[in-house]
């Protein structure tokens, strides 16, 4: 039996001016056309070819010797080519775009940017795509704590922090505590591995090693000030809140930055502010 969304060695059963029929062997009934564009030269009846399978714009199985960026039950960044009132369409480099139901979105969609994806055979046997990657995501092998790596945020729970794609492959977790913060779904940054869990699943942070952070942060503290014509209308006696919701730090990491510049001599703090010297 043919295999819509695979790829697959077909024999050729009979030639059309407009091409060619395939199917698993002489006389099967559930025969594919390879449009005659993509028939190479010298191919015959009782020939075999190697192609991938896929629905038409009429939802008819039609072949291709064209390679498309995502095959079934794999996982893969497709580009949104379009939204629609059924779902957005994501461009895998066929004629035909594959759909991407509203009910399997994590948040909106927008066109043109890339989605980390999974496909699929729905209910009626068409090929689509989900953002759903829980259940399709691998244990990571080979990491260690503190090992830097690229993530994929695909889910954004509360109450448990942001689900991430590791390299597009492996399970991960930014905890709600390590989210200081906003990501949405769709972003991908460098992550750090605060621990490799039992189960194979990485528990992330956004932070770097101490040292490290402590140094971008104070530079990033130092810019925001700069921002403010030099004077940050507040200290490190602010509330975690509004640090947070201002600088995107907690208030132990601001502090932290603070002293490092109090110490390097490029600010003052001041009883209501910081300025800088």
């Amino acid at each position: 039996m043919i295999e819509i969304g695979k790829w697959q060695t077909l024999k050729v059963v009979r030639s059309k001016d407009f091409g060619i029929y395939l199917a698993k062997e002489q006389g099967d009934e559930d025969a594919v056309l390879l449009p005659r564009k993509q028939v190479p030269e010298g191919l015959k009846a009782g020939g075999s070819i190697d192609v991938f399978v896929y629905l038409d714009s009429e939802d008819r199985p039609i072949a291709t010797v064209d390679k498309p960026l995502i095959t079934l039950g794999e996982v893969k960044r497709l580009r949104c080519a379009s939204v629609s009132k059924i779902g957005a369409f994501m461009d895998w480099g066929l004629a035909k775009d594959i759909l991407l139901p509203f009910k399997e979105m994590q948040g909106k969609v927008r066109q043109d940017r890339e989605y980390l994806v999974y496909m699929y055979m729905d209910k009626s046997n068409r090929p689509c795509v989900s953002m759903k990657l829980y259940n399709h995501l691998d244990t990571a092998a080979g990491y260690k704590e503190g090992d830097s790596v690229n993530g994929y945020i695909y889910e954004i729970n509360e109450k448990i922090g942001a689900f991430v794609a590791v390299e597009d492959k492996y399970q991960g977790l930014i905890p709600k505590q390590e989210l200081h913060k906003r990501v949405n779904v769709g972003d991908t940054m460098k992550l750090r591995v605060s621990e490799v869990r039992e189960d194979g699943k990485l528990n992330l942070s956004i932070s770097q090693l101490a040292y490290q952070q402590m140094e971008e942060d104070s530079e990033m503290v130092y810019q925001a000030i700069m921002s403010f014509d030099g004077v940050l209308p507040f200290n490190d006696k602010a509330s975690p809140q509004l640090i947070e919701r201002e600088l995107g730090l907690s208030k132990a990491a601001f502090k932290r930055a603070v002293g490092r510049l109090l110490k390097e001599g490029r600010i003052e703090i001041h009883e209501h502010s910081i300025v800088t010297k």
